[in-house]
């Protein structure tokens, strides 16, 4: 898709996939244009090569794929001000902005106007986001040309947007999950006789090898586990202590409470 981008708000998620387009070779610097309020921010991206504005209606226009990516506060005023120069039959509209609904932005846009909503989570900084889309009204091939975008920073999922909140619970709180988990793990380490950076260190790779087992053999996690656990052997005692003391449990409440909080919260908001 060698089409013009304009990245409405350019914080960290935008910055994050405005590199990682041109890492992938997806996009030249020069085809995208970064906006923010204090371009001052923006020299290193305007080196580089991108185009750097504070003029949000001008970078539309230059556009072909809008990418609202500004604090939910600001979207109002953003989107009444870009409203006049979008095209439905020119522009593509993603947003990565949480809460919002691809319905709310095309109130203010205009109900022919194609809106895909995105939500990448933080990893998105290293390449490696697990990111959700949805949208209502998007084609075929605009689903697949920002599928294409945002893999170009990690993995992508299409789901319906009735399951947003839940995704947001999964992949956006779900890496401080892993992390408090990865943090356990170096606590234990510590209490067995290990330095903190050592038991740190060796928790974090023991956690990312775990991982990478399931999605480079596209495996279940039971068979691996299977693999490192052997009769009246110390895994398996060290799993059903851990089973015992709820540890399941509690990540599976904690992801639903988390969906929960998440769907009230956006409820308030809309």
């Amino acid at each position: 898709m060698t089409k013009k981008i304009a990245i409405i708000g350019s914080g960290n998620i935008g910055l994050s996939l405005a590199k990682g387009l041109v890492k992938a070779d997806f996009a030249q610097a020069g085809d995208i244009t970064l906006t923010r309020r204090n371009i001052d921010h923006l020299q290193s991206f305007a080196a580089a090569g991108f185009k750097v504005s504070n003029q949000n209606k001008q970078a539309v226009i230059d556009a072909e794929v809008v990418i609202l990516a500004v604090l939910p506060q600001q979207l109002n005023t953003v989107l009444d001000e870009i409203k006049p120069v979008i095209d439905p039959a020119k522009h593509l509209v993603i947003s990565v902005i949480s809460g919002v609904s691809c319905a709310a932005v095309r109130e203010k846009l205009g109900d022919t106007v194609e809106v895909i909503r995105v939500m990448p989570n933080t990893a998105i900084a290293i390449g490696q986001s697990m990111t959700c889309m949805a949208s209502d009204n998007a084609s075929a091939q605009n689903i697949a040309d920002v599928t294409r975008m945002f893999e170009t920073v990690g993995s992508v999922v299409k789901i319906n947007e009735d399951l947003m909140t839940s995704a947001t619970a999964l992949c956006a709180c779900g890496i401080a999950f892993f992390l408090r988990a990865i943090r356990a793990a170096s606590q234990g380490g510590v209490e067995i006789g290990f330095h903190a950076d050592e038991a740190l260190k060796m928790a974090v790779q023991t956690a990312k090898g775990a991982a990478d087992l399931l999605l480079l053999h596209g495996t279940h996690p039971e068979s691996e586990i299977d693999k490192v656990t052997s009769p009246k052997g110390c895994t398996i005692a060290g799993l059903n202590e851990m089973e015992h003391n709820g540890f399941s449990s509690s990540l599976i409440k904690g992801i639903k409470l988390s969906a929960l909080k998440a769907g009230n919260l956006y409820t308030k908001e809309g």
